[in-house]
């Protein structure tokens, strides 16, 4: 007697084995905010920090203070992200706190700092969870141009789960001067970040790079997209390009959105093999943004000088990492 070969159950089989497969990839949240002026109230007599005490001009006191880290801390639980730069920190004592948060207690948060040569005192950081991501080496790389004292490159390496991920933080100088006079600066970071990329991949072209910060630089702007290198061809992929074109951005300057934040990464997380990138977005949910208004614009911490319980006026950005 024949054996009877069972279509509807071979192709049921089929379906579940590739629904398994599909759920067995892992998925890591990277992302990097801006939170707007994080300091603590105590006065370092080495910066300009006096207008963030409780007699400054923003009577920033310390209800204000305990209040901020919770709203900051509520954005980055909603993140949920295995790794997360932020930018415009003060100090440890302010970091030490953030990650003891109720609302980031499911993860386990240490960070990678070091305090830099800007004259107001804000830094950038790294958070990363430890079960996931194990941190190898850190440390600044300063930018050097004379006349100017900003913030160093923060660079990490470590280990998530398997793959060696390199890491460069960054916050650019601004444009307040206007944005042709501090041009200069912004590039002059701008080759920092490219000298260390040039290394990695000189040693290994398959290097796993991310580049993340606010830039203070749109994505088709000459430092991103020429001297660093970042688009839609190069060593570097800039997955913002497309959507700032389409008018998206995560900061409002004259009512204009910008794209300053962004998050650059090499080739190798580009592809659809190993660790690699599956989206990058905007968190943009109704809570952190002005939703009274049609334009919504980031609900900042401070109207003027008065504490209006914001959170930033930078939305954060993020990307899917899957293997």
């Amino acid at each position: 007697m024949r054996n009877k070969i069972n279509l509807p159950l071979l192709l049921l089989i089929f379906v579940l084995g590739s629904c398994e497969a599909k759920d067995n990839k892992k998925s890591y949240t990277v992302a990097f905010y801006n939170v707007e002026n994080l300091f603590d109230t105590v006065d370092d007599p080495a910066t300009n920090d006096d207008e963030f005490t409780p007699k400054g001009a923003y009577r920033y006191t310390e209800k204000v203070y305990k209040q901020k880290i919770h709203n900051i801390a509520t954005v980055i639980g909603k993140l949920d992200a295995a790794i997360i730069g932020l930018a415009e920190v003060e100090n440890s004592t302010v970091l030490n706190e953030l990650i003891q948060q109720p609302e980031l207690q499911k993860r386990h948060y240490k960070y990678a700092w070091f305090n830099s040569q800007d004259p107001r005192g804000i830094d950038v950081a790294l958070l990363y969870d430890t079960d996931i991501f194990s941190l190898v080496r850190s440390y600044t790389i300063p930018v050097k141009m004379k006349g100017l004292h900003t913030r160093d490159v923060l660079y990490v390496c470590g280990v998530l789960q398997d793959d060696t991920i390199h890491i460069l933080v960054n916050h650019w100088p601004s444009r307040r001067e206007g944005v042709r006079e501090s041009e200069p600066k912004r590039i002059a970071v701008a080759k920092v970040n490219k000298k260390v990329v040039d290394s990695l991949l000189g040693r290994n072209s398959q290097s796993n790079i991310i580049i993340m910060g606010d830039m203070n630089d749109n994505p088709d702007n000459n430092s991103i997209a020429q001297v660093l290198g970042a688009s839609s061809k190069g060593k570097l992929n800039n997955p913002w390009l497309s959507g700032f074109q389409s008018g998206k951005g995560t900061s409002v300057y004259q009512k204009q959105w910008d794209h300053f934040d962004q998050i650059i990464i090499s080739r190798s997380l580009s592809g659809n093999k190993g660790l690699h990138m599956e989206s990058a977005k905007i968190f943009d949910a109704d809570f952190i943004r002005n939703t009274k208004f049609e334009d919504a614009y980031p609900l900042r911490s401070f109207k003027g000088y008065n504490w209006v319980n914001g959170y930033s006026d930078h939305l954060p950005i993020y990307i899917r990492l899957i293997k």
